[in-house]
């Protein structure tokens, strides 16, 4: 089995998103997004997601053989492991996957520029990141997300979003943003 790759975050985070909804989380109820049946299918996380199902079967092989997920006993779906998910974000991920900052260009705000995370740090006068995206609004310079289709999966899922502007953050921060990120990474993923 191949290790993990940037599809394979993003699954694993929709999975703590999806989660999150069934545990009455959120207000947005993802329910009625449902494109094809049970919120755990491969089939309604390709719709939720824009990765293929070969793609989406593939990576929750990949999670379940490494033990970033388990099979849930009753329903049989994955089902994050969320503590392991945590400690990669934090101490791996910016090595695996590092970000580094590209042109200018139109697209998604993300890091601490996204919507949900603006006011938690006062920036000192430089650009903010963004993924590039045609329907972005906002410029600044480009960051290549974990996967291509994660603006248009954000747009769907506020909430996913969130964790991945988060995980942005680790990625791309210094010091004091990545300690802030971790502080609201450990909130959301570890008050379960």
């Amino acid at each position: 089995m191949n290790g993990i790759k940037g599809q394979d975050v993003v699954v694993l985070l929709k999975l703590v998103s999806l989660q999150d909804s069934a545990n009455g989380r959120r207000s947005q109820d993802l329910v009625s997004n449902l494109q094809g049946g049970a919120a755990y299918s491969v089939r309604n996380l390709e719709s939720l997601l824009g990765i293929s199902k070969t793609e989406i079967g593939a990576s929750i092989k990949r999670l379940l053989s490494i033990g970033m997920a388990i099979k849930d006993r009753e329903t049989g779906w994955p089902k994050p492991h969320r503590r392991d998910l945590y400690s990669f974000i934090v101490h791996g991920l910016k090595f695996v996957f590092p970000a580094e900052p590209g042109a200018l260009t139109r697209g998604i705000p993300t890091a601490f520029a996204a919507p949900m995370l603006t006011n938690m740090l006062i920036s000192g006068g430089t650009y903010i990141y963004v993924w590039p995206s045609a329907t972005g609004r906002d410029i600044g310079q480009s960051i290549l997300p974990l996967f291509r289709s994660v603006p248009e999966a954000a747009a769907k899922d506020d909430r996913l979003y969130e964790y991945l502007a988060l995980v942005d953050a680790v990625r791309l921060g210094n010091q004091r943003e990545v300690s802030l990120a971790r502080d609201k990474l450990a909130d959301r993923l570890m008050s379960k």
